[in-house]
């Protein structure tokens, strides 16, 4: 019991009840403890631009194999277009199943348009100039400009041709290389102290949503939210789970190792607060440095799948609860608009709605008004997006780096099993 409470996992849990306790108890000082948990999430983003750099730079400039950069890129990309795939059609496929929306006879003009003003004013930005648009997007104005907004896809864009550029300039660039080596050590340290912070994040976040919406709010989800949280399940455990098995590997195991950071994430529905412990974690199992920096930020846009399977699932149920008859051309114009408008849509404020009028643009015998329905109940389904999207990386990058030999399996079995590891992979 005493070894548990001293763990962050279970000082974490201990922050979890005594949030839902703060809640339930003392409302109007639950609000007021929202600070904590935005606090929180603030301190790990601050560090996110500077430790995606030294990843992906360190482990490009290190192995000096370029070949090897454009192989794991290309499975990347393959990998996440494959499984998003899949998660879209489950969404579908759930929908049509347990019928959701059927029964709710809602008329779409008897809803309150102005509490989608600022989702749709995002979603035009975001469907706005096409896929070229989209490209251009990935190019900061400045190298500086990329770090200060915080964009991790601009990021990324740069740290892969500044560590393509020092692996080229060989051991003129060894220097630089192992300066920012040095700096990733610091900013990780920097890291473990700020995570330390996590339960009062945690005791923030849940207590504020309990304070607000009331404990019965964690209850009465609806037909959506519980289909959405099975589907999630469904999809990690078998789809996720054969996955890790070829792989060569047990889920479970992969969950356990990753308990802390599952625990954070479902208290504060953002996997951006363990994107570095995520990473941090991945290399000591022994994947190569070069095929953590690459995966998990670029998945953190490209391989959203609980994101995915709600696009799909809430599409449908719209038009289910609002008597709107649907195709098959409807469907299969939400499956290629989902596989278009999910990709780089993470950062947007409020990116699940907002993606989801995107789509739902394209699609005009669907009512995008009846995003209205959804609001109410995101917050609930926005704890199983952020989990079900940080298991899928992992996961992902576990493939990926079996696909290409990049990890020291013997590592990262006695990891798993708790035990201590013998050799390193870089």
């Amino acid at each position: 019991m005493l070894r548990f409470l001293n763990s962050l996992f279970g000082r974490v849990i201990l922050a979890l009840i005594a949030g839902v306790a703060v809640g339930l108890f003392w409302p109007d000082t639950a609000v007021q403890l929202k600070p904590l948990g935005d606090g929180f999430i603030k301190l790990i983003k601050m560090l996110i631009p500077l430790i995606v750099f030294c990843v992906v730079v360190h482990g490009i400039a290190g192995t000096g194999d370029l070949k090897r950069v454009g192989r794991v890129g290309i499975k990347s990309l393959i990998y996440f277009e494959v499984v998003t795939s899949v998660a879209l059609v489950l969404g579908l496929a759930l929908a049509f199943w347990f019928e959701p929306g059927v029964g709710m006879n809602v008329d779409p003009s008897a809803l309150d348009p102005k509490a989608m003003g600022a989702y749709a004013e995002n979603a035009s930005k975001l469907t706005g100039g096409g896929f070229s648009d989209f490209l251009l997007k990935l190019i900061p104005t400045t190298a500086v400009s990329a770090f200060a907004t915080g964009d991790v896809l601009q990021v990324l864009l740069f740290s892969i041709i500044f560590g393509c550029a020092l692996a080229l300039l060989g051991e003129r660039g060894a220097r630089i290389t192992s300066l920012i080596e040095d700096l990733s050590h610091v900013l990780f340290k920097t890291m473990g102290l700020i995570i330390k912070l996590a339960p009062l994040g945690v005791l923030g976040a849940i207590a504020f949503t309990v304070g607000k919406y009331g404990i019965g709010s964690l209850k009465q989800l609806g037909m959506l939210v519980v289909l959405f949280y099975a589907a999630v399940f469904l999809f990690v455990v078998v789809v996720l789970g054969l996955i890790m098995r070829v792989s060569g590997f047990s889920l479970f195991k992969l969950l356990r190792y990753l308990r802390e950071e599952l625990a954070v994430v479902f208290a504060t529905t953002s996997s951006d607060s363990v994107l570095p412990q995520i990473m941090a974690k991945l290399k000591h199992m022994g994947i190569r440095d070069s095929t953590v920096g690459l995966v998990i930020p670029t998945g953190y846009s490209f391989n959203l799948d609980a994101f995915s399977i709600y696009i799909t699932l809430a599409a449908v149920f719209i038009a289910q609860a609002t008597n709107t008859p649907i195709s098959m051309a409807d469907l299969l114009t939400i499956l290629a608009i989902s596989l278009v408008t999910s990709k780089g849509a993470h950062g947007v404020p409020g990116s699940a709605i907002v993606v989801l009028a995107a789509t739902l643009h394209a699609i005009p015998a669907i009512p995008a008004i009846g995003l209205v329905l959804v609001l109410s109940v995101d917050w609930f389904m926005g704890i199983a997006r952020a989990l079900g999207n940080l298991i899928g990386n992992c996961v992902a990058t576990v493939a990926i780096a079996a696909w290409e030999g990049d990890i020291d399996r013997e590592r990262a079995h006695a990891v798993l099993d708790g035990r201590e590891p013998q050799s390193t992979r870089k």
